[in-house]
């Protein structure tokens, strides 16, 4: 599992891309990206130019981005002149049947401005 924050200039995102050959059998790459794409957040209107290096850190680990269960905003804004967005994001494992949704819990959002992303793994009783 890959939890990543990336500042608002992306520069976290140069890590993973560097140590891609370093890492293997990751199911899950989520995190605060901070990257607003009109891919992932329908109200936003813009494309992100640094979308494509996340998709292609995501590809290398054989990660697609999952939909969430419930599309909402996951980072909530008091300040009236902006508006609420989609910056956390789940890329899940390509191969799996089982884990390939999320959900966005609302209700636990406080005290922070960003919600939770949560998803199930199942484990048969026989791997116990």
């Amino acid at each position: 599992m890959i939890n990543i924050y990336s500042d608002n200039q992306q520069s976290t995102l140069k890590y993973p891309k560097d140590i891609e050959v370093n890492l293997s059998n990751v199911l899950i790459m989520t995190g605060d990206f901070n990257i607003k794409n009109n891919n992932w957040d329908l109200l936003y209107p813009h494309h992100s130019i640094h979308t494509n290096t996340l998709r292609e850190i995501a590809n290398s680990f054989n990660l697609g981005l999952s939909t969430p269960i419930n599309q909402v905003s996951t980072k909530y804004t008091d300040n009236p002149n902006k508006s609420n967005s989609v910056i956390d994001l789940m890329f899940l494992w390509i191969n799996s049947e089982k884990i390939n949704t999320y959900l966005i819990l609302l209700d636990l959002q406080s005290p922070s401005d960003h919600t939770l992303l949560t998803f199930n793994i199942i484990v048969n009783e026989e791997f116990i």
